[in-house]
């Protein structure tokens, strides 16, 4: 049987419904949950939080559930415990993962982690649990620090999850697609199939030019358009904010190269930032809202949309053993 962990315990893939591929319930910078100018009450982050996954478990229906893939790593925010209590109060399939956005997030004490080190941690947060909490994480969290090449530290980390996704079965998810070859050099030397990769954000408004998404996708490797919504129409947009036809084109062109099992799409939003403001008004919803009606009106059939939503998502969670 198919089985992908959530913070609630493992569930069938073909229970996942739509997925949301690459969310945060609260991502912040470490330490930034204890900034005074920014720090929320546990009350506060529930009240933000709460409706917005209600939402989206009420939008899921037609596609038989949702499932909120939560990709806050190790150092930036990540609460299994909470995870659990929401995910039980609003119905909503959450996954949470281990791992780190990027070398430059890990606190000193993984910074000097060796590969073997981070390999065991990794894995025995997917295999036995994250703290005492009992969640056991569902995809591991990797990522390119900033100045858009990998340090040695991200070296390490990539090697560790590629270590722990061949000996537990679950999946990597990559903070940017940029250094993809360095990426794939390391996947490949320790012999983890491509298809076991998402490489995220290749839609961002800062690192789209950059990224060699159908070269990734011919590689035999996963492409994540997930920051869908970040848009320069907003009042604020963010420095990464794209203007919304132009990844909409980008999203469309690259299926029309023959990539639809390839791609899974998502927002990237945080449902309650931890030491920012967050973009107002941008939340998992726009999945629902805004981007699956953009992509009926631009011609793509629902069977189509479920590939991308429900089939490809599934496919790639499943825990391979």
């Amino acid at each position: 049987m198919t089985r992908v962990n959530t913070v609630l315990g493992p569930i069938p893939a073909e229970e996942l419904g739509i997925v949301a591929i690459h969310e945060h319930i609260g991502y912040g910078m470490p330490g930034s949950e204890l900034d005074s100018t920014w720090w929320k009450s546990p009350e506060q982050r529930y009240a933000e939080t709460v409706p917005k996954l209600r939402a989206f478990h009420d939008h899921s229906r037609e596609y038989g559930g949702g499932t909120f893939v939560d990709a806050t790593g190790i150092c930036n925010g990540r609460d299994v415990d909470y995870y659990r209590t929401l995910s039980a109060r609003t119905g909503v399939h959450i996954v949470a993962c281990t791992g780190f956005v990027g070398g430059d997030t890990a606190l000193p004490f993984f910074e000097r982690a060796s590969v073997d080190y981070l390999t065991r941690q990794f894995a025995h947060e997917i295999t036995v649990g994250i703290g005492g909490t009992g969640g056991r994480a569902g995809v591991i969290k990797v990522g390119v620090s900033r100045g858009g090449r990998m340090t040695e530290l991200d070296k390490r980390i990539y090697r560790a999850a590629a270590r722990a996704a061949l000996e537990t079965g679950v999946p990597i998810l990559t903070h940017l697609a940029i250094d993809a070859e360095t990426a794939i050099a390391i996947f490949n030397e320790e012999g983890l199939p491509l298809d076991r990769v998402l490489f995220g954000h290749a839609d961002d408004g800062v690192n789209a030019e950059k990224t060699r998404d159908t070269w990734i996708a011919e590689q035999g490797g996963r492409v994540g358009f997930d920051t869908f919504g970040y848009e320069t129409e907003l009042p604020d947009p963010p420095f990464w904010a794209r203007p919304r036809r132009e990844r909409l084109d980008h999203f469309l062109r690259f299926i029309g190269q023959g990539h639809l099992r390839r791609v899974l799409a998502s927002a990237d939003a945080n449902c309650s930032p931890l030491g920012w403001p967050g973009v107002k008004g941008h939340t998992v919803n726009y999945i629902f809202e805004d981007l699956i009606p953009d992509l009926r009106a631009a011609g793509l059939d629902e069977r189509t949309i479920a590939t991308v939503f429900v089939d490809n998502p599934a496919d790639f969670l499943t825990i391979q053993t």
